[in-house]
């Protein structure tokens, strides 16, 4: 046995009392962590090509609108055909009409609308578990 070590800060192997109030509920520093996942985010985001941070910023002006309480970003289950709606009014805000003019009936680039859904369903997602970490009610 250690002579220096001092048998009262041990606790017994069959200890089964109550734990001190002070080691039952630690309190995470949330909103440091939290900082430091938008501050990396921010930091990938810059590595994006060029057009890529051209459409992220309208994707996220539209997260920006639906960022409210009871909003269908934050469902459980967001209803596919409504984010279809907000993935080509985002391709329509970001493609000007007259790169469109010369092909058939105004259709839009399936490549480029896939790359724009891609995106708003990370920004969501992102959102969303910023919201469930961080928004919590405990009561």
């Amino acid at each position: 046995m250690d002579q220096f070590r001092e048998p009262y800060l041990q606790m017994p192997n069959d200890y089964t009392g109550k734990m001190p109030f002070y080691l039952t509920y630690p309190m995470p520093n949330v909103y440091q962590t939290e900082k430091e996942y938008e501050r990396d985010m921010e930091r990938m985001k810059e590595l994006y090509p060029r057009r890529m941070k051209e459409l992220l910023a309208y994707v996220e002006e539209e997260c920006d609108k639906m960022e409210y309480e009871g909003s269908m970003m934050y469902d459980e289950y967001p209803d596919r055909v409504l984010l279809y709606k907000v993935s080509a009014d985002i391709y329509d805000k970001a493609v000007p009409l007259e790169q469109t003019e010369h092909r058939r009936g105004r259709r839009r680039d399936r490549d480029l609308m896939d790359v724009i859904q891609v995106l708003l369903f990370d920004e969501m997602h992102r959102r969303r578990g910023r919201r469930r970490r961080c928004c919590q009610r405990w009561w």
